[in-house]
């Protein structure tokens, strides 16, 4: 299960130029929005991505305006484990169970999340935070990563899971939230 004080959400290249042309895109925000509060209630660190921010724009501001970090590192490699920076702000954290959303499902998020499990994390794959331009390629990565071993979860899951008790003192505004 998810512990709050073991837990770090990582968000994947969810930038300007490539969100345009992701399948569903506009149930993809709102469900990243969604879960992103609720891991701002929940007080879970948050790390996010941007993948050559000169060709695909930055992050969207919707995103960046509820996380309190620095800033996304720049990477190039497809996996965010390819990157020295951002595997040490993973490693740093101290945290082993890794939420995972983003796009696109069966690049970025694929490799990463395969990368995490063979770095020994637990990686809990937001599948409702994830997609692709190609629907097809978002069912084949959420397919093959939990054969890999990659525990599925969906924004509701995730944050109750997260909760873990109805007498928590952030349980009324996560139930507001997802209502």
């Amino acid at each position: 299960m998810l512990n709050i004080e073991n837990s770090l959400l990582l968000i994947i290249d969810v930038q300007e130029k490539l969100f345009r042309v992701i399948n569903e895109r506009d149930i993809l925000l709102s469900n990243l929005l969604k879960l992103l509060k609720g891991i701002n209630i929940l007080n879970v660190p948050i790390i996010y991505t941007e993948q050559n921010p000169a060709g695909l724009g930055k992050t969207l501001p919707e995103i960046t305006e509820l996380i309190s970090s620095a800033g996304a590192p720049v990477k190039f490699s497809f996996s965010c484990c390819g990157d020295t920076e951002i595997l040490k702000q993973i490693k740093d954290s101290k945290r082993n169970q890794i939420l995972v959303c983003g796009i696109e499902a069966h690049i970025c998020v694929y490799q990463t999340s395969l990368d995490l499990l063979s770095g020994g994390y637990e990686v809990h794959l937001v599948s409702d935070c994830v997609s692709s331009r190609a629907p097809q390629n978002r069912e084949l990565a959420l397919r093959r990563l939990e054969r890999e071993g990659v525990k599925v979860a969906g924004v509701e899951m995730a944050l109750f899971e997260l909760l873990q008790t109805a007498k928590a003192p952030q349980f009324k505004a996560i139930s507001a939230l997802v209502k």
